[in-house]
């Protein structure tokens, strides 16, 4: 049965994803990524023109995941079981599946990512999944909270540096921080400054 398109493309990056892995992203070209897929260069190029194009396939997906969520916690209560579902969401997003590979090569090729032009839409995604958490408090530090949650996740790949940590305890150790910094958002400080949940963000 001849394979899909949708399905070469996926087999073309699961391939990719292997040799930037192995070898680094500048030393890998077309025509080793056609070989390992037993393809010619032309049926490659069918596909993907550029080793870029076939990076900004890998953020155009996270892309679509991350609008995805925000457009799921914006048809949520703004509540901190909301909150806590959003960031639970948003790990899974890179750690499930294949995302491990990806979030490590993003992380390792900064500059590719930030010459692309989708690879410049990251930030304003990012913006928006943390104006997705702070709903319902939209005090300064309710937003600092949010993006700070996000980065606790997303920083886990290279602030996390215990030897031998597997990608299950890098990701509970990613939420238990994300988690303290959330619970605060849409609390009513004290007396005494300290933050206090409100019923309503109990939810």
């Amino acid at each position: 049965m001849r394979e899909s398109t949708g399905g070469t493309r996926e087999r073309i990056k699961a391939v990719a994803l292997e040799l930037f892995t192995e070898q680094g992203y500048e030393k890998t070209s077309l025509r080793e990524i056609a070989e390992r897929l037993n393809v010619t260069k032309a049926a490659l190029y069918y596909h993907f023109k550029s080793k870029d194009d076939i990076v900004a396939s890998f953020v155009e997906d996270r892309l679509e995941r991350m609008d995805a969520l925000t457009t799921w916690a914006e048809s949520q209560p703004a509540t901190l079981a909301t909150r806590r579902a959003l960031i639970s969401r948003y790990a899974d997003t890179m750690f499930a599946g294949d995302q491990p590979s990806v979030m490590r090569f993003f992380e390792q090729n900064q500059t590719v990512l930030k010459s692309l032009a989708s690879g410049q839409q990251m930030r304003g995604r990012m913006m928006q999944l943390a104006n997705a958490l702070c709903r319902g408090d939209d005090s300064p530090t309710a937003q600092l909270r949010a993006v700070l949650s996000l980065f606790a996740v997303h920083s886990s790949w290279f602030a996390v540096r215990a030897p031998n940590i597997t990608d299950d305890e890098r990701r509970r150790i990613a939420l238990e921080v994300a988690d303290e910094l959330l619970a605060a958002i849409g609390a009513e400080p004290d007396e005494s400054g300290t933050a206090i949940a409100s019923a309503s963000s109990q939810g």
